[in-house]
């Protein structure tokens, strides 16, 4: 039997690669609205992060998902996606 490939992505707060499904995906959309994607369908470029809410805070320290999508990113976002990754 043929065993199915596993993808993997990289966190962008602990640099660790995991299984895609462990991971949270932010998208940035076409209108470079960027969010949360809890279920990882939505349309756009993708970054990955952990669901540990300190990877987000190294992430945001060292800027890393503003490189990722090529644009800054408010206090507001950050913090609106710090809310969802606790809630979810």
């Amino acid at each position: 039997m043929k065993t199915r490939k596993i993808p993997m992505r990289m966190c962008l707060g602990c640099g660790e690669i995991k299984p895609k499904k462990e991971l949270i995906r932010i998208v940035r959309s076409k209108e470079g609205e960027i969010s949360l994607d809890l279920t990882g369908k939505k349309p756009g470029r993708g970054a990955y992060l952990c669901r540990n809410p300190e990877c987000l805070k190294k992430a945001r320290k060292t800027k890393r998902v503003e490189r990722a999508f090529a644009c800054t990113i408010n206090d507001e976002l950050y913090d609106r996606m710090e809310v969802e990754l606790a809630d979810g």
